[in-house]
């Protein structure tokens, strides 16, 4: 089994959209300062990363399935050529509307990704900027970080409260770390 890091993209990794319009063309995919250096350090300490995000913009007609699976496609390509990989894109592409199971805060996606990819959600992290990210890790049993840039406090309250992808992925691995000494300890 392994460990993952599941990403909402938007405003996690790329800089979200204004309220009510969607990113739908490569040109307005911005990646969000330290976003490869995060990845980079994930992965060095065993993660697995998976992007998790609703993408109701299909649901919309504002993006064909094909177009957005170009955009995640071009996104890990990009990210990847600095040693930043993403192991797999999941997406919900429906309404609000429609009673799913994909789409956060369902925890459907996190759980076919942990069984498409033999993930150990307790040891593993949803990593997101609302409160649904978080909803959706806490119930399919992950640990979770909250991306937040303001004292706001949010109802659903997650392990890590970070500013970015960057500082979230500093404080769970030094969670990571103090868990492993401990058990190490523990087993001396």
């Amino acid at each position: 089994m392994f460990k993952a890091a599941f990403l909402d993209r938007d405003g996690v990794i790329n800089r979200k959209a204004p309220e009510g319009k969607y990113v739908t063309r490569w040109e307005e995919m911005v990646f969000l300062p330290g976003v490869t250096q995060a990845i980079l350090a994930l992965r060095r300490a065993g993660f697995r990363i998976i992007v998790i995000s609703n993408q109701r913009c299909v649901a919309k007609g504002l993006l064909s399935v094909d177009d957005l699976d170009f955009l995640h496609r071009r996104m890990c390509e990009t990210l990847a050529a600095d040693g930043a990989v993403i192991d797999a894109a999941y997406y919900c592409p429906h309404d609000t509307q429609i009673a799913c199971t994909c789409r956060k805060p369902a925890p459907g996606l996190l759980l076919e990704a942990a069984a498409d990819h033999r993930i150990d959600l307790k040891v593993s992290w949803m990593i997101g900027d609302s409160p649904s990210d978080i909803e959706a890790g806490r119930t399919a049993g992950c640990k979770t970080a909250l991306l937040q840039d303001s004292q706001e406090v949010h109802e659903v309250l997650a392990d890590v409260v970070a500013k970015s992808l960057l500082e979230a992925a500093q404080q769970i691995l030094k969670q990571s770390e103090v868990m492993m000494s401990g058990s190490r300890i523990a087993n001396s």
